[in-house]
């Protein structure tokens, strides 16, 4: 186990597990695409709709320090992969193009049930709300990417697929993949894709994700797919007699960093303090967003509370 450990925490794989050359890459792309986004909207958008330029600013504060703490996070997760890979099942080559096929799906079906707990599960929501913030749906915004993932215990989700059988580098760059992915479908600009709307997470499934309008509201989960999101219930077409809106539901805008990747944690602990039993505070962790009443603070908070039952 100890061997599986070292290499899991080697330091040429705490920086996301790929090559200088190729994240530089892949950063050069994502920049040119903002630039050729903004340029776009702007030309379409007199008015520019698509882009708050200070908004914007704060998702790339935000993404330095998310990129900042990965190899801490690396350190963190190195151990449980390491224990599951150790005690796997089954051995599947990473070569093989059907192991590939099946950990691609394996990784899209836990993707789709992590990011609904994501959304169903406050202390989960504390770091994914972050995500959810932007008033404007653009590329900045795909990289606006909560601080807390590991202690909201994103990875657990994960592990399991080690103890199956695929490496944790294998399950690391098939999510790599997956998030790539992800970053081309937050945009406005794209139209509908025709047939491939049925089967792919397209730019138009992912605004409905990412709107605030009630029947938008936990749709659309999927990363690469949107088949898991058909098949369990949760898929939505954007509503055709509405603009679809977004940032976070009754929340004041904030360009503060530091606000806005805390503001659900100082919510939290606001509610927790303010608690009286166990059972309430079980459920101000727990419980969907919003589904317990809020003490709130003059201050922005991350609270979903249009989806409070009752409401």
């Amino acid at each position: 186990m100890l061997s599986h450990f070292n290499s899991l925490a080697h330091p040429t794989l705490l920086d996301g597990l790929t090559h200088p050359t190729l994240r530089l890459t892949i950063l050069a792309v994502a920049i040119a695409f903002m630039v050729l986004e903004y340029l776009l909207s702007r030309l379409i958008h007199h008015d520019d709709e698509t882009h708050d330029l200070s908004e914007s600013a704060t998702s790339l504060v935000i993404a330095i320090g998310h990129n900042i703490l990965r190899p801490f996070e690396a350190l963190l997760v190195a151990l449980p992969f390491a224990l599951a890979y150790e005690h796997r099942l089954f051995d599947f080559s990473a070569a093989s193009p059907l192991s590939i096929a099946a950990l691609f799906v394996a990784a899209e079906f836990v993707y789709y049930w992590h990011h609904r707990a994501s959304h169903r599960i406050r202390w989960m929501w504390a770091t994914h709300s972050v995500h959810h913030s932007p008033t404007r749906l653009n590329f900045t915004a795909a990289v606006r990417l909560g601080w807390t993932g590991n202690i909201s215990g994103n990875f657990l989700f994960f592990v399991p697929l080690a103890w199956i059988g695929f490496h944790p580098f294998a399950i690391v760059a098939m999510l790599g993949i997956n998030l790539l992915y992800q970053f081309f479908i937050h945009t406005e600009l794209s139209p509908r894709l025709g047939p491939l709307e049925w089967v792919l997470n397209t730019p138009t499934h992912h605004r409905v994700h990412h709107a605030s309008n009630a029947s938008c509201l936990d749709k659309n989960y999927g990363g690469v797919l949107i088949v898991f999101d058909r098949l369990f219930g949760t898929f939505a077409e954007a509503p055709g007699d509405e603009k679809l809106r977004y940032g976070l539901v009754g929340v004041m805008r904030s360009y503060n960093p530091l606000r806005v990747a805390f503001g659900e944690w100082a919510a939290i602990a606001r509610d927790l303090k303010a608690s009286t039993s166990l059972t309430e505070k079980l459920r101000v962790l727990f419980a969907p967003p919003g589904s317990v009443k809020r003490r709130r603070s003059p201050e922005n908070d991350n609270a979903q509370t249009a989806i409070a039952p009752g409401e």
